[in-house]
């Protein structure tokens, strides 16, 4: 199985650091986060690994070469001429998965030690297209699901705005942990096209393919999506 890294994106949450280097090189005890997601993945026997690029990219190339891949066989999507956003980039990479074969996602500032197995075996028993890792934790914006833990919609709590995609579901959020399990047909799937993030793409599939929340226990789960996530995320992965 191979996974992908998203590392393209800009960062803005976790100003000043991301005015001089990419999110994913963020030192957690001494580890970047991209070393944490790899080495995070190598002990879920996960060793073939495609990371993108576009802020700050020479030091992410760079910090991959220079450590050989810290063990993994890396391989570097480059998205420099523009910033693409997770769904995007993931179609961008299309040619860099292996048809047939299910395929990992996380965010580079996620750090997780979710059982990414048992994760996958859930994946495969229920022959989701998706599966989404989530967890009950308080979030502003929440994928929806029904009692068959099957997406239904989205919702941000804060303004109570709501994208429904199956209509007359039960709708219980859901935060959703930033690690997600794909079926290689989501390629063929998805009719996206440029620009735009897995939400949409998510929401533009849930209503004709099956795509499942897998909960989670957050405890060891840590968004270091801004500076003062640090001293959370080093408490917890030293």
């Amino acid at each position: 199985m191979k996974a992908m890294i998203f590392c393209a994106g800009l960062g803005t949450r976790f100003k000043p650091w991301t005015n001089n280097h990419p999110k994913a090189l963020a030192l957690v005890n001494g580890k970047s986060l991209l070393q944490r997601n790899i080495e995070y993945l190598q002990k879920n026997g996960i060793y073939d690994v495609i990371i993108n690029v576009h802020h700050f990219p020479d030091q992410i190339i760079s910090a991959v070469t220079d450590n050989n891949g810290w063990g993994s066989r890396i391989t570097i999507s480059d998205e420099r001429r523009e910033v693409l956003e997770t769904g995007g980039g993931l179609q961008k990479a299309k040619h860099l998965f292996t048809p047939g074969e299910d395929f990992i996602t996380i965010n580079a500032d996620i750090l997780s030690d979710l059982n990414l197995t048992e994760f996958s075996q859930l994946h495969q028993q229920q022959k989701a297209l998706i599966t989404l890792a989530v967890s009950s934790r308080k979030s502003s914006r929440c994928f929806l699901f029904n009692n068959e833990n099957r997406l239904t919609g989205w919702m941000n709590e804060q303004t109570g705005e709501q994208r429904i995609a199956i209509d007359g579901e039960t709708n219980r959020p859901y935060a959703f942990s930033g690690i997600s399990i794909f079926n290689y047909k989501y390629f063929d799937a998805c009719k996206l096209q440029g620009k735009f993030g897995l939400v949409d793409a998510f929401l533009s599939l849930a209503a004709s393919n099956v795509i499942l929340g897998y909960e989670h226990n957050p405890v060891n789960w840590v968004d270091v999506g801004k500076p003062e996530s640090v001293a959370i995320a080093e408490a917890k992965f030293l």
